[in-house]
């Protein structure tokens, strides 16, 4: 029998079917789902391999009808104020009580339905649910739009599978929740807080990126209305049982309607918690360790996504940024100076499948060949980090470098600078589409080939249409028309750029035209007036390059990244040790470097700032200045407890 206190809370969900999140009261909810007994090893495997959707409060026994870890009294035949019932994998009924649930024979149709109690033959599973943490996030703040608006809260089903355990399989479901977008930080840090209640956001932004085409047309509950300078923000969503329900079609089991959810005895505070029902699921930390709280970052604006980065891995890739924007030379870099480019450029390319990365500065047009020592050790860097990490990688150079280009390549495979070979291309402006079939399949702009375009010491064309040396001396006649691609990539849904540069002269700089020309010598008439979406400065180009890869290592090394990127897909474990040791083994380091310095030397590339040809980069040598940049880079990389950041 229920206890009184007990049974009120229940009455107050019955009475409120439409929706428990305007009910809550102040406990703590639950998904169910009810599963023939046979099938319930597969189902917590299920869960395990996705602990966002699905993170698992109690497994019953066999038979079992309470469930003493969540709530004193219960019984899950009643406890729910609407049951949704399967068969075969269809949805035939929905009842408010399992206790007169009656079966029609199979075989004979025409037979009286039979009167039995399923559940003492099946398994019962508890999952965290969402409306759990809607309570704490009014109390930071944040509006609730569905409880404003009165409404159970807007689910969707996504182009995005969850991982596969025995029988199940299904598409991931998520809720949407519109937040003001200077609220970002506190629903991601407050959702963050309860992983047992799905968690921080597995997606913000636009929703076609996860395969949701309609936002007034939910799978499940009902359309929240989006207020001006709200975003559409995501979570995974316990209903993915409902689904996995469906394409496994079992002979029968039973879920809760959604939105009428199993109310826990629980108290919804920071101060209670729900104990997983095993170790071995590693849940997420909950500890409210300001190192480890996650923030929001705009990265795309065409489509509109937002990533998330714990704040402990922030702080290290700004301390890249610091370390980089050394000025040894002293070419007033600073003066260009924009915090979190890095960072931002680098949750872009944490995003892309395919990057395409172009180099190349003939500042050297007396000699041949013309081009520099600045430029091709970065973009190698990055290459070798992104290829390492499962990206797509080609390399876009100028058709009179083809060949040395490409023999500098292989030697970097044959030596181990580069990771593998790479594709090496050329682009040549044939007419006024040229630029859009170059990054488009088909030209079709809806189907880019790649979502990231990188300039790294690239000669940018000036606003006169020309391409100047820091001296000021024009070398148009050296450099084919990459700019085009940059200016095309603006009106292409998807793809990103970065430009990094040493000078302002450089590809991409055009976003920082304004300081260039006012600040830099030679500026107004140097400047790039071609922008990137991202422009890194630093005191030498290769070391913006050095730091991409860097940068890269700690983002994929964040838990609270890796949890994005996956969608919460995945065992909840850290990075395994075989792929840290690749993406280590991938980093620049002062012996690759160095080697790749040789390399080029020996192909007749010389420092750009002396015309030096030695073992020097603008006119700094090698020893002692630009390895102890690696040093240290790789120092701030490496030296801390990345795996906990």
């Amino acid at each position: 029998m229920l206890s009184a206190a007990r049974a009120a809370r229940c009455s107050v969900v019955y009475f409120r079917s439409i929706s428990s999140s305007a009910m809550n009261k102040g406990y703590q909810q639950a998904n169910v789902v009810v599963l023939p007994g046979h099938l319930a090893d597969d189902f917590e495997d299920f869960c395990r391999s996705n602990p966002a959707p699905l993170p698992l409060l109690y497994r019953s026994q066999f038979g079992e009808i309470s469930c003493p870890p969540l709530a004193r009294s219960a019984d899950i035949r009643t406890d729910i104020s609407q049951y949704c019932v399967y068969e075969e994998g269809r949805l035939v009924k929905t009842v408010s009580s399992l206790q007169d649930y009656r079966s029609q024979p199979r075989a004979a149709p025409e037979q009286q339905a039979v009167h039995y109690d399923p559940c003492l033959n099946m398994v019962s599973f508890y999952l965290g649910c969402s409306f759990g943490f809607e309570g704490k996030l009014k109390k930071a703040g944040v509006p609730v739009r569905n409880v404003e608006q009165g409404k159970n809260v807007s689910m969707y089903r996504t182009g995005v599978s969850c991982i596969p355990a025995g029988i199940f399989s299904c598409p991931l479901v998520v809720t949407m929740r519109p937040v003001p977008v200077d609220m970002l930080d506190a629903a991601t840090r407050v959702t963050h807080l309860n992983p047992l209640a799905h968690g921080a956001p597995i997606h913000i932004g636009d929703p076609a990126l996860i395969g949701i085409e309609d936002l007034s047309r939910p799978d499940y509950g009902e359309q929240v209305d989006v207020q001006p300078g709200d975003v559409t923000v995501f979570w995974a969503c316990g209903v993915t049982a409902i689904e996995a329900i469906l394409s496994s079609k079992p002979s029968l089991a039973f879920s809760h309607s959604p939105g009428c959810m199993f109310l826990t005895d629980i108290p919804d505070s920071p101060s209670s918690s729900i104990t997983p029902p095993s170790e071995s699921m590693d849940p997420p930390c909950t500890k409210t360790n300001p190192e480890l709280t996650p923030l929001c970052f705009q990265v795309s604006h065409k489509p509109l996504l937002y990533s998330v980065v714990s704040q402990a891995a922030v702080a290290r890739v700004r301390k890249l940024e610091t370390i980089i924007g050394e000025d040894p030379g002293q070419r007033g870099i600073k003066a260009l100076f924009v915090q979190d480019e890095l960072l931002r450029s680098c949750l872009a390319l944490s995003h892309a499948s395919s990057v395409a990365i172009t180099t190349g500065f003939p500042t050297h047009y007396m000699h041949s060949p013309p081009d520099e020592t600045d430029g091709p050790p970065g973009a190698i860097a990055m290459a070798t980090m992104l290829l390492s990490l499962g990206k797509q990688v080609t390399m876009l150079t100028d058709r009179r470098a083809l060949e040395m280009n490409q023999a500098i390549i292989d030697e970097a495979v044959r030596t181990g600078v580069l990771k593998s070979a790479i594709p090496l291309v050329t682009f040549e402006d044939s007419g006024p589409d040229s630029a859009l079939h170059f990054l488009c399949h088909h030209g079709d702009s809806s189907k880019p080939r790649y979502d990231h375009l990188v300039a790294i010491e690239r000669s940018g064309r000036a606003g006169d249409g020309n391409y100047y040396n820091m001296r000021g001396v024009n070398i148009k006649h050296l450099v084919d028309p990459i700019d085009n691609l940059f200016i095309a990539a603006k009106d292409i849904p998807g793809i990103m750029t970065t430009g990094i540069g040493d000078g302002g002269n450089e590809l991409g700089m055009g976003k920082l035209k304004e300081r260039v020309e006012s600040l830099m010598p030679n500026g107004s008439l140097i400047a790039c007036d071609v922008p990137a979406d991202y422009a890194i400065t630093a005191g030498v180009s290769n070391w913006g390059g050095y730091a991409v890869a860097c940068g890269l290592y700690l983002l994929y090394t964040c838990p609270s990244h890796q949890r994005y990127l996956k969608k919460g897909l995945g065992p909840v474990r850290g990075t395994p040790q075989e792929q840290l040791q690749d993406w280590t083994a991938n980093l620049p380091s002062v012996d690759k470097e160095e080697t790749f310095l040789s390399t080029l030397v020996s192909f007749g590339i010389r420092s750009g700032k002396t015309g030096h040809l030695a073992m020097e980069v603008d006119g700094l040598t090698f020893h002692p200045t630009h390895s102890d940049i690696i040093t240290r880079l790789l120092g701030e990389t490496l030296g801390s407890t990345v795996q906990n950041a």
